[in-house]
């Protein structure tokens, strides 16, 4: 197992800003993403690393990049840093969890498409039959397949939680038709690696883009398809009217509901290394399972 980061601080470049799990770079006309081993939860950042989680956010990313690029373009330049000239020191600490992407004017929404009812969706739907503004048939169970995937934005929120908003929202916010043209976009590509998936017996259940514009052209970027911003359930264990397993942090959550006497504001407990190995597992799995290969 490697050694876990926790945070990077790369010698020669400029001081990073950190997200919840990424430290960004801005190198001028480009950025180096890089995917640390943080985990979040209730929009709150542990203290405990997930060892090989960046790798693994990392390596998937590159993965649907590839196999979607056909739909859309995206923000990646290379995964290989020898052009920044860095220490051995620094490129073993990111090694497989950093990424050179172009710089892009980024849409200021989270791009969510929901194949399943499941989540935040779930409970409105409960309440008044709607998600994010768009009815939905009576009678769907939760955890059940719609009729047809939907897109429900949010808006992105750098501290605390993210909104929900309708597409309306979304569309008098942006330039005329560039709303409708993510919202296109956004169920292609899940409908594509939707379709993949389930050739290796895993249902996405729901996924998060982010988009930019670069020459005032609509690139993806960000992670793509990743534990972090998708559910994934097994299909041999999906049954509507409960709530599957799966391979992302959905355990963390729920150990954190059921068993974690913790508020959700900050401070975040520590995890228990029990609780740190299963959810590693879980991301190695969803890796492997996805990509047909180890992570090395």
């Amino acid at each position: 197992m490697a050694e876990a980061v926790f945070e990077t601080n790369i010698t020669g470049l400029p001081a990073p800003k950190r997200g919840k799990v990424r430290d960004v770079y801005d190198l001028g006309d480009k950025i180096l993403l890089v995917a640390t081993d943080r985990i979040s939860a209730f929009d709150v950042v542990f203290p405990t690393p997930i060892p090989d989680k960046g790798r693994v956010l990392t390596g998937l990313t590159m993965f649907w990049l590839d196999y979607l690029k056909d739909i859309v373009p995206n923000h990646l330049i290379s995964a290989n840093l020898v052009s920044l000239g860095l220490s051995p020191e620094d490129n073993a600490i990111l090694d497989g969890r950093a990424l050179l992407v172009k710089k892009a004017e980024v849409i200021p929404f989270e791009c969510i498409v929901r194949g399943y009812l499941i989540g935040s969706g779930w409970k409105e739907y409960q309440s008044s039959g709607t998600v994010c503004g768009i009815t939905l048939p009576e009678g769907i169970q939760m955890a059940g397949k719609l009729p047809e995937a939907i897109f429900t934005p949010s808006t992105k929120a750098d501290v605390g939680h993210d909104e929900n908003v309708s597409f309306d929202v979304m569309d008098k916010a942006l330039r005329p038709g560039l709303a409708a043209q993510v919202r296109d976009v956004a169920i292609a590509l899940y409908t594509k690696a939707a379709e993949y998936a389930r050739t290796k017996g895993i249902i996405i259940a729901d996924t998060k883009f982010e988009f930019g514009l670069l020459d005032d052209k609509l690139i993806l970027i960000d992670e793509v398809l990743t534990p972090d911003s998708s559910r994934f359930w097994p299909t041999d264990e999906w049954k509507p009217g409960s709530n599957p397993p799966s391979f992302d942090k959905q355990y963390l959550r729920d150990w954190l509901e059921n068993e974690c006497q913790w508020t959700k504001r900050p401070p975040a407990p520590t995890l228990p290394d029990r609780v740190v190995a299963a959810t590693r597992d879980r991301y190695l799995e969803a890796y492997s399972i996805l990509t047909g290969r180890k992570l090395g």
